[in-house]
């Protein structure tokens, strides 16, 4: 359809148009429209986007802005060659992308040449996208090149995913997500640069403001289990992790001041020192990994947790938390802001509270240097999956397995059996699958744990060999790669410990594995063969944990084998640098006619503080 500046001016003229643009759609046609070039005259000077009713069609986003407003379009997308609008000429060097832009935001932007396709540059695009604003239609300036996400710019916006530049009439209270990035670093850099001791300092007040300000606390999560309640969405084991209590409040307390007490060598404490050559020395250095994004469900005692951890490795954080603990969240970030403002530095924790989807967040690789999930398994393997260039640490699933040998304990068995299943089934470190040497079926022993068990109202689900050796059994299992998350368990028969490792690497999941004997070769072999994050003897895998483990709380469980494995605390949100002290060296002076040689002699390392 082609239209000039009189199918927008005359009145007959645009009924005509409008009549026509909604005929072609009703039939399932979509009209693309241009300007009658042949015929439009010269657009009138300083006469376009002056007004709402006036516009000079001179070009594709001037003609998609009339279009838009004159359809009472919901949405108008301009695709650009660019990502979007930018506060400065893209491809500058400290050019940032803007994705929510405001009338009044034009001063803050500065423009660049036009396009290298087409007549309008961004400046045109967003005069016109003003334009289209003020006349009621929401507006994304997107790249229509190279889609960032799935390959479809056009349905990628239309769901809902941040993709470009979104222009809105509405400016938030608070800042971006982010903005809260970028303070998140700045003052994670500043926390880093602190003594230990004020480092320290900061934590031991959290953890006085967690039992002063109990009853402010407690009133907070009083709210959110009301409203949990009352939609009835949340099962009773999400329930039970959303519930603050006064016990709860002490023991973070304490893991709080254990993870002070432990923090005051570890930034900056030197693991290695070599002498390279003469006046040449070299130092490998713990340093933070810089700014970390905890996204956790359900669970506000992780905030605190997480962020005395983060505060005593000297990194920045960004915390993301389930909806249902918002009034929960919200005191316990501020009793945080409170306890960091001692030494003037509150934006080091940020707390996300704008409507942002963990996928948008997965993609901000410029701000974030980890992602840390601490949720379901579901909500693990959507992070892994949406996390475009930034390291994920955790674990998908939580497949514990205990092995009961022939050799176990028959007082020793039903406890940790009981323990490891019953104490907290919903938690990632509870028994799943039960495994049994054949010898002890149809024993006391045998007989023992299942009673037990059927007390405790676990449902039993039988491997294929443990089926295999009953006439009458429970159901058989679908897979014997399930999390339960609940009082149910899988029981399975093996012939050997070798045959209890194998079945361990081939169905769990590297995160907590144990065995019960009292054989130390059987329990030796185990221990040696089980390639898993955490393996155990004669001990529940409930103790799979960081305030267990005395790392006085931790950030979540890693199962990955690169960097950190196992309970997280401190040491795993470290990373290192070098530090290269010389005096006038070059390499050219070690080469064959060169004067110098390498030594490369290890030297000892400074004192580690006792304390």
């Amino acid at each position: 359809i082609l239209v000039t500046n009189l199918d927008f001016h005359d009145e007959q003229k645009r009924r005509n148009l409008n009549g026509t643009l909604h005929e072609l759609l009703r039939m399932n046609i979509v009209p693309i429209i241009n300007t009658n070039d042949a015929v439009v005259p010269p657009p009138e000077p300083n006469s376009d986007l002056q007004g709402v009713n006036v516009i000079s069609v001179k070009d594709n986003d001037s003609l998609a802005a009339r279009l838009a407003v004159e359809m009472k379009t919901d949405l108008l997308i301009v695709l650009s060659d660019v990502e979007g609008l930018f506060d400065s000429p893209p491809g500058s060097d400290d050019a940032k992308l803007i994705d929510i832009f405001y009338p009044g935001d034009q001063q803050s932007v500065t423009f660049g040449t036009k396009s290298r396709v087409g007549m309008g540059g961004m400046e045109a695009k967003v005069k016109a996208a003003l334009w289209a604003l003020q006349g009621g239609t929401s507006v994304v300036i997107a790249n229509g090149t190279h889609p960032k996400i799935s390959g479809h710019v056009i349905t990628d916006i239309v769901e809902g995913k941040k993709v470009g530049t979104f222009f809105s009439e509405v400016k938030p209270a608070g800042p971006t997500v982010e903005q809260q990035g970028e303070m998140a670093r700045a003052g994670g850099r500043t926390l880093s640069a602190l003594q230990p001791e004020q480092r320290a300092e900061i934590i031991y007040r959290l953890a006085d403001l967690l039992t002063d300000q109990r009853e402010e606390i407690l009133l907070a999560n009083k709210k959110d289990l009301e409203e949990a309640e009352n939609k009835g969405r949340l099962a009773l084991p999400l329930l039970k992790r959303l519930s603050l209590s006064t016990s709860k409040l002490n023991s973070l307390a304490i893991g709080l001041r254990q993870i002070a007490a432990s923090s005051q060598d570890s930034v900056g404490r030197v693991i290695r020192r070599t002498r390279i050559a003469k006046d040449l020395d070299l130092e490998q250095v713990t340093v933070p990994i810089g700014v970390l994004l905890v996204i956790f469900e359900s669970r506000p005692d992780c905030l605190p947790q997480v962020s005395a951890l983060a505060i005593a490795s000297g990194n920045g954080l960004l915390l993301k938390g389930g909806k249902e603990a918002t009034h929960s969240n919200q005191i316990l970030h501020h009793l945080t802001q409170e306890a960091l403002s001692i030494h003037g530095i509150k934006d080091a924790v940020q707390l996300v509270n704008t409507r942002e989807e963990v996928e948008d967040l997965c993609r901000l690789d410029k701000l974030i240097d980890l992602i840390i999930p601490r949720g379901s398994s579901q909500l693990v393997r959507n992070i892994q999956k949406a996390a475009k260039g930034i390291p994920v640490m955790g674990h998908s699933e939580g497949i514990c397995h205990v092995y009961v040998d022939t050799d176990a304990s028959v007082e020793k068995v039903t406890r940790i059996i009981r323990d490891s299943k019953c104490e907290y089934p919903a938690a990632c470190n509870a028994l799943e699958t039960l495994l049994i040497h054949r010898d002890l079926l149809r024993t006391p022993l045998f007989d023992q744990i299942i009673d037990m068990l059927r007390v405790e109202q676990v449902k039993i689900h039988a491997g294929p060999k443990f089926a295999s050796y009953l006439t009458f059994s429970p159901s058989e299992v679908k897979s014997l790669r399930t999390e339960y998350g609940d009082l149910e368990c899988c029981i399975e028969v093996v012939d050997s410990v070798q045959e209890a490792v194998e079945h361990i690497h081939k169905y769990g999941s590297s995160h907590t594995d144990v065995i019960i004997t009292e054989n130390e070769k059987t329990a030796e072999f185990f221990l040696q063969h089980v390639d898993s994050a955490c393996v155990f003897w004669n001990a529940s895998t409930r103790f799979s944990d960081g305030y267990r483990f005395g790392l006085g709380a931790e950030v979540g469980i890693s199962t990955s084998r690169i960097h950190a494995r196992g309970p997280v605390g401190i040491e795993g949100l470290l990373t290192t640098k070098w530090l290269l002290r010389g005096d006038n060296h070059v390499v050219s002076d070690f080469s064959e006619p060169g004067s110098m040689k390498y030594l490369h002699e290890s030297l000892p390392l400074p004192q580690r503080n006792s304390n």
